[in-house]
């Protein structure tokens, strides 16, 4: 059963990583034909519809992860994978013809499509969550981090590409979604004949487009998981200014091409897969979440902040794999720690909130990244490491080991 999860999570991962290498320079780029003329030499202009368009899908995905978590307590959990896989196989096709059609509102709406649907991940844990005993949740949610980190191996290669039309003739920017969409409809297959319901006694969680307010404000109640999913927000916000910002770093500093930005993320995600599949199954046998995470956050914080100090791209080499593997320790245990302070009756509801509560934390550094990248390119990368930081000082001086009574 685990196998059969962790295919349909690389599967997904894969067609996520194929598009890491492609936004950037399609922004940046003046000649690649997706912005008028007259935005050729106005970089905030270009930087900061970079920031909305990435901001879109965890924006939408903040009130649609709760929805597709509920629906997956009270209709199980794999009829709304499936549900969630078609929105994705619909927004990648929309993203390639928003390209080729050259127009921003399709694009728009594509990721609005994707962000919405996008309950993939949080499904799969909560499968996962059925599934395990407290004791084996970090390390098999570090298992679907594994196969995170391999779908970040092989998608932003095979992105950067796909895009490159030094490779093949016909390839364009468009080409890395069509293959993306093909993926998720591979992936729609899989689910369908392979995926098992995991999900034995169902709830009937009430449903609607405030679902996530509600449900939030009633899980904030509870004291551990109220600091936690502070830990949660601060920690997206952080890493997030990291990740979707970074390729625009890389190309003012060191000038990265699209296949330089694939090859470099091919490198981050082998580190992730060796980080959640080998260090943090290893650490959860010797140690609690909660020891590994007072642990990690600091690490992640420091690494961020020495991603500034190389000022030749080879010396990245050697920094990245500090960041990919403290935060491959972070995020699963994160994970398990808000897993097991819910009921096994709540699991899709409290991993959807906080999914739901990631997804905000991603709509918020794009925005201002794209904003302050322009009065200086590490601001960015400067403001990732500080709210790490923040993160882990919340965790420190909130958390408590007490034992606490589950959200239900």
């Amino acid at each position: 059963m685990l196998a059969t999860i962790f295919l349909t999570v690389f599967i997904d991962l894969l067609g996520v990583g194929i598009i890491i290498p492609v936004l950037a320079p399609l922004f940046l780029n003046p000649m690649s034909g997706i912005l008028p003329v007259d935005y050729q030499s106005a970089i905030l202009t270009r930087q900061l519809l970079l920031g909305l368009l990435i901001s879109v899908y965890p924006m939408a995905q903040f009130f649609g992860a709760p929805i597709l978590g509920a629906m997956s307590d009270r209709f199980g959990r794999k009829k709304i994978l499936i549900l969630s896989l078609v929105g994705t196989c619909i927004g990648y096709l929309f993203f390639g013809a928003g390209i080729a059609a050259a127009s921003l509102i399709t694009l728009f709406i594509s990721r609005a499509i994707d962000g919405f649907t996008g309950g993939n991940i949080s499904i799969a844990l909560s499968a996962i969550a059925d599934i395990s005993d407290p004791k084996e949740k970090a390390k098999n949610f570090g298992l679907i981090g594994m196969a995170f980190g391999l779908g970040f191996i092989l998608g932003p290669y095979i992105g950067g590409k796909l895009a490159d039309p030094s490779v093949v003739g016909w390839f364009t920017h468009s080409t890395p979604f069509w293959f993306a969409a093909a993926l998720t409809f591979l992936n729609i297959i899989l689910v369908t004949f392979r995926f098992p319901e995991t999900l034995k006694n169902r709830v009937q969680t009430r449903i609607s487009a405030l679902t996530g307010f509600r449900n939030i404000a009633k899980a904030f109640r509870m004291p551990n998981l109220r600091t936690m999913f502070l830990v949660v927000f601060f920690l997206t916000i952080g890493f997030n200014f990291f990740t979707q910002f970074f390729q625009v770093y890389l190309i003012e500093k060191f000038q990265f091409t699209t296949g330089n930005i694939g090859d470099l993320f091919a490198y981050i995600g082998l580190w992730i897969a060796f980080g959640q599949g080998v260090v943090t199954r290893i650490a959860s046998k010797k140690f609690k979440p909660q020891q590994i995470l007072s642990v990690s956050c600091v690490m992640l914080s420091a690494s961020l902040l020495a991603l500034l100090i190389p000022d030749k791209s080879w010396m990245l080499l050697i920094v990245l794999p500090f960041v990919a593997i403290s935060n491959g320790l972070t995020q699963p245990n994160s994970t398990a720690m808000i897993s097991n302070l819910s009921s096994k009756e709540s699991q899709g509801e409290v991993l959807g909130i906080n999914q739901s509560i990631q997804s905000l934390g991603m709509a918020i550094p794009p925005i201002i990244a794209g904003i302050i990248s322009t009065i200086d390119r590490i601001l960015p990368i400067f403001m990732a490491s500080c709210f790490v930081f923040l993160a882990w000082v919340i965790f420190l001086a909130f958390y408590s080991n007490r034992k606490q009574e589950v959200f239900q």
